[in-house]
């Protein structure tokens, strides 16, 4: 009797350790392995190889490809690729990938998402589709709209400004303790400004003085008061003191059908986002383009145009954007320091983790990647312009993400006490079975071996994030003479120095935006 018991109990655990040897590979194969190839292409600074890589993982043959068939993870691996090609100036393959992959994502609601909800979605339910933070939101358009604006197509950029404003004021509604998207309201309302709308360039300039200081803006503030009644709080420290509003007409919003919900295309109202001139109603210079890139190759010659009198300032934006934010592994601590962290996001009885085999808890942590690059300067004529740091996107990250860390290790402590309580059941009732046999508690501890280790194997975190999205973004501005002028960008840190420079020539009241992405 004892040893059919111990021949019926030795295969239960042969049987519980091939489940677990064979489910290995697929515990292991989280989303950071599958893409670790991609990033390290970039840390070379092959960005080539690196956007191959995320092709291949969406089965496509061709950059300009998107997947036939959306999978889980797809619309993650179109929004990294985009960012890739925006560092090697595909910015048209780049708009493509952002704007299709956006439709596809869904967004992390952290302000009014319950814990055990978003727990489980960020430990361990990688079988739905990818969400993205508030911070990777607001990044989402505001690095569609440096495609657009590169490229010259400001009516495409005004429709990627509204799409960034609509989630910009969900989020102040909902989140008012947290300000994002510096950059993304910079942007924004250098669009505006360029498009002769005043009072909107104002509006959007002071969201981005709201987060941080903008040296770059004392200039352009100063010429749109002239012109616009619009007055924020922090608008008022770049006006020198008692400066009068002026009137204006009153700003017309939006009508609700021009206001484009996250994540769907671009409003029926307004024109879709494609190579174009803005609207006869706004009339404004078309953007003046280098005529070569930082890579020297040459680009289209921009369409000559005459400033009228009393037009724009002839000026040179330079965009730099340096390093790659956090991403996610998995990683092991112990349980009674899990605990600790988690607080009260843990459901379930704690003391059936005493008699738990596994003693650790696998999570996914944000681990910081290898940057090479974390500043920048540039020169426009061998002349230094001072540059702004406009968002530092990996302190947002970090800072977001610990926010919900504890609702994260809640729920996987939580699961491992279902896991737990299910091993004591089948302890219990393997021990009932052997009472008699002279087995003592063997057939108990191989019965819970069987289903607590299964479980462990079936379960594993969702490392899933946006891992190229640049760490820092820069921007400087400068009002310059009319006629041909040469950029430079250099981009340095503790992998030395990179300079990139391009030829630009600029019309009168005309502008030129260069733009510089190193993700490494």
């Amino acid at each position: 009797m004892v040893r059919g018991v111990l021949r019926t109990a030795t295969r239960r655990l042969t049987l519980a350790g091939a489940l677990v040897l064979g489910m290995a590979p697929l515990a292991c194969a989280t989303y950071s392995d599958k893409t670790e190839e991609a990033r390290a292409a970039l840390l070379r600074g092959d960005y080539p190889g690196s956007v191959k890589q995320f092709d291949k993982i969406l089965k496509v043959r061709d950059h300009d490809e998107l997947p036939a068939e959306w999978k889980k993870n797809f619309a993650l691996v179109v929004l990294e690729r985009a960012m890739v090609l925006q560092a090697m100036r595909e910015y048209e393959s780049s708009a493509k990938s952002f704007t299709a992959a956006e439709k596809e994502l869904e967004f992390l609601d952290i302000a009014r998402d319950g814990a055990g909800k978003l727990g489980k979605y960020v430990y361990s339910d990688s079988a739905t589709k990818y969400k993205t933070s508030p911070t990777e939101k607001l990044a989402l358009n505001a690095m569609n709209l440096v495609n657009y604006l590169v490229r010259g197509d400001l009516s495409g950029a005004k429709v990627e400004a509204k799409r960034f404003t609509v989630m910009r004021t969900y989020l102040r509604d909902y989140d008012p303790e947290h300000e994002h998207g510096a950059f993304g309201s910079y942007l924004a309302g250098f669009v505006n400004e360029r498009l002769g709308n005043a009072d909107e360039a104002l509006r959007y300039y002071d969201e981005a003085l709201q987060e941080r200081d903008f040296g770059s803006l004392t200039e352009p503030i100063a010429r749109l008061a002239a012109r616009g009644s619009y007055r924020g709080e922090r608008l008022l420290d770049y006006l020198p003191e008692g400066t009068p509003p002026v009137p204006a007409p009153p700003v017309t919003k939006p009508e609700p059908s021009e206001a484009a919900p996250p994540g769907d295309g671009p409003p029926a109202s307004q024109p879709a986002p494609s190579s174009g001139t803005a609207p006869p109603s706004e009339a404004a210079p078309p953007m003046q383009r280098p005529s070569v890139d930082a890579l020297g190759s040459p680009l289209p010659r921009p369409t000559a145009w005459v400033a009228p009198k009393g037009g724009p300032p002839t000026e040179i934006l330079v965009i730099a954007k340096t390093g790659r934010v956090p991403f996610k592994i998995p990683e092991r601590i112990p349980i009674g320091a899990a605990i600790g962290l988690a607080g009260a996001y843990v459901t379930g009885d704690t003391t059936l983790l005493e008699y738990g085999m596994f003693k650790v808890v696998v999570y996914p942590e944000l681990v910081k990647p290898h940057n090479l690059f974390v500043d920048a300067e540039m020169r426009i004529d061998g002349k230094l312009v001072p540059m702004d740091q406009a968002s530092d996107l990996g302190a947002e990250i970090v800072a977001e993400y610990e926010d919900i860390k504890p609702k994260i290790i809640g729920a996987a402590l939580s699961r491992m006490i279902v896991r737990a309580a299910a091993a004591e059941g089948a302890r219990a009732g393997g021990n009932a079975a052997a009472k008699d046999s002279g087995a003592g508690g063997l057939v108990g501890f191989l019965a819970a071996a069987a289903i607590e280790g299964t479980m462990v194997a079936l379960d594993k975190p969702d490392t899933r994030s946006w891992s190229t999205l640049p760490e820092r973004v820069h921007i400087g501005r400068a009002v310059v003479p009319a006629g041909a002028h040469t950029v430079e960008v250099t981009v340095f840190g503790p992998g030395g120095k990179e300079r990139h420079t391009a030829q630009v020539e600029v019309q009168e009241g005309g502008f030129a935006v260069v733009d510089v992405t190193t993700l490494r």
